[in-house]
């Protein structure tokens, strides 16, 4: 069982975890019972990773922004009401549209590929039927780069009546 502090609900069975580009683009899954902390399945999906990592406030701990910090990983999130924020404002506009990207891809997932309400028997099944949903949002992403470069998360541009 787990616990979605955005919707306030528990709810059981996994929680789906993704690693993107800052284009929008799936980069690493994996999945975890619904009662495993996000913090503690991070370090499977940016394995061999280096650079800038963003992500929600639900990552926030400071050992594991060190063990990030120490993999090459440079881990930033927007801060907690009780934190101070000393970083420049260019640079949380930045990490803003970066996650504003992600929670469209979300959405995207959740709205066109019903991602959070997939049934099956088996922990296989599972994982093949959000491996083509992952797969179906990448090559619609790719199709549509090539005909609408500016907007490539636009996906409904390229479904034409």
């Amino acid at each position: 069982m787990g616990y979605c502090a955005a919707k306030d609900e528990k709810y059981f069975g996994f929680k789906g975890h993704l690693l993107m580009s800052s284009h929008g683009v799936p980069l690493s899954f994996t999945m975890a019972a619904a009662n495993i902390d996000e913090r503690d399945v991070l370090p499977e999906l940016v394995e061999g990773l280096k650079g800038l990592l963003v992500a929600d406030k639900g990552l926030i701990r400071p050992e594991l922004k060190g063990f990030l910090t120490r993999l090459g990983l440079s881990l930033e999130t927007p801060l907690r009401d009780n934190m101070k924020e000393t970083r420049p404002s260019w640079f949380i506009k930045k990490i803003k549209s970066v996650r504003r990207k992600v929670e469209t891809v979300i959405g995207q997932f959740v709205e066109r590929f019903n991602i959070q309400k997939i049934r099956a028997k088996d922990l296989w099944h599972l994982t093949a039927k959000v491996v083509r949903k992952i797969l179906a949002h990448t090559m619609a992403f790719f199709v549509n780069l090539s005909q609408n470069p500016n907007k490539p998360l636009q996906l409904q541009a390229i479904i034409k009546p």
